[in-house]
């Protein structure tokens, strides 16, 4: 059953305010998401009544904690379909659970003449670290291209994944084309030729069902702010047997065994990969949140942005001036759209929009190499969730339009 949109956004008071004097229309979720009052609830409760570091005390404060902070961890297995909670790993967030994966798994496996195959879309955090993995090992990094439509080319990557492919690092969804990739077929394609395949879900953990055994990923990463929790919490779901045979990422308290003067043995997995004191308010906002999202179900999260997508995607594409990079064909894009006006620098229209309430994103996006590759330097980007509304939508082309119309000799 869908959800009642009047219901939802009663429960985002961030949502209700004016900015310059125009209702909000918060159009950049891609960057980070807003909070319910059902998430800034649990972490003010957890900070009032549950507040103490977790699995190594005996009192009651700190069993609490710890119950708090695994009872998350096992929301998040069954949010993404993982096989145990062992595999989910807390992390500061996407960008930290790929430097993880490169660094321990990368550094294990990756040897002189091999091959690591990315897309050109990806974004920063899972180009860089792969990139200089590469470079330190000696290895070639290979990049996937994209069809006309801005989606990523399977043929190219039949090409590009070969024998000496040992890491196949992809975005699920492009946070600047809008596309999804067939994760699922990339996985099967890698496994073929005895590679592993790394999952970047940041712009898609938050939209839609995610299932990693159907996806058969071996490594699934994404951030926790873009789907409503606090910032400074993420996830690194792995594989069991990958985890168990990587070495740590960090060293120092919680992710030990024993610890004597000459050597040391480590906890078993997740807690190997947990060093120090966690992010505990932070995984319990992720849980609420996870909560949040499944009460509406996320089949429903995603038909809601199509909607919008549907409905925004064809008045954008109609307005002579603006370019739309990605899918034309609203099926096959998701609520991220980027765009450029004629003879505007993005910069200059994000800055028109936000004067008509309109929060969008300009620049890069840290995906430089896709600009590149598209011959910008820069794109404005709305990106929708699912508390947007076709008022939103309605007040992005209104001020679109009334941008283009105040850098033509007009007035706001």
């Amino acid at each position: 059953m869908a959800y009642s949109i009047n219901d939802v956004l009663a429960d985002f008071p961030i949502l209700k305010q004016r900015v310059n004097d125009e209702r909000l229309a918060y159009l950049d979720n891609a960057a980070t998401a807003q909070r319910p009052r059902q998430v800034l609830s649990a972490l003010q409760d957890f900070y009032e009544h549950d507040n103490a570091n977790v699995h190594r005390g005996v009192h009651t404060l700190a069993e609490r904690a710890t119950k708090d902070y695994e009872d998350a961890r096992s929301k998040v297995q069954h949010f993404i379909n993982a096989q145990s909670s062992d595999e989910i790993v807390f992390t500061k967030g996407c960008t930290d659970g790929l430097n993880l994966v490169a660094a321990t798994y990368g550094e294990a496996n990756i040897e002189a003449g091999d091959e690591i195959v990315i897309s050109i879309m990806e974004h920063h955090s899972n180009l860089i670290p792969w990139q200089q993995l590469a470079l330190r090992k000696h290895a070639t990094l290979k990049y996937i291209g994209l069809t006309d439509q801005g989606q990523l080319d399977m043929a190219d990557a039949r090409q590009k994944i070969t024998d000496k492919t040992k890491i196949v690092a992809v975005a699920h969804a492009s946070n600047v084309l809008g596309t999804v990739t067939p994760l699922k077929e990339l996985a099967a394609l890698a496994h073929q030729h005895g590679a592993i395949i790394v999952g970047d879900g940041a712009q898609a953990a938050p939209h839609m069902p995610v299932d990693v055994r159907n996806l058969d990923v071996d490594f699934y990463a994404f951030s926790g702010h873009k789907m409503m929790s606090p910032m400074g919490i993420g996830v690194l779901y792995g594989k069991a047997s990958l985890l168990r045979a990587m070495p740590p990422y960090q060293y120092g308290g919680e992710m030990i065994s024993d610890v004597h003067r000459d050597r040391s043995t480590w906890a078993d997995i997740p807690l190997k990969f947990e060093a120090g004191t966690q992010n505990v308010a932070g995984a319990v906002g992720l849980g609420t949140a996870i909560d949040y999202l499944q009460s509406l179900g996320m089949a429903n999260v995603q038909a809601q942005e199509q909607k919008l997508v549907d409905y925004v995607l064809p008045k954008l594409t109609a307005l002579p001036y603006v370019t739309v990079y990605g899918p034309q064909d609203p099926s096959q894009h998701t609520g991220v759209i980027a765009f450029n006006m004629a003879n505007l620098h993005p910069h200059d229209v994000a800055t028109a929009l936000d004067m008509d309430g309109v929060a969008v994103r300009a620049g890069h996006h840290c995906a430089q190499p896709l600009m590149e590759e598209l011959g910008l330097t820069a794109t404005a980007r709305a990106s929708f969730y699912f508390y947007n509304t076709k008022s939103d939508a309605d007040q992005l082309i209104k001020a679109i339009k009334e941008t283009k119309e105040f850098f033509n000799g007009g007035t706001f």
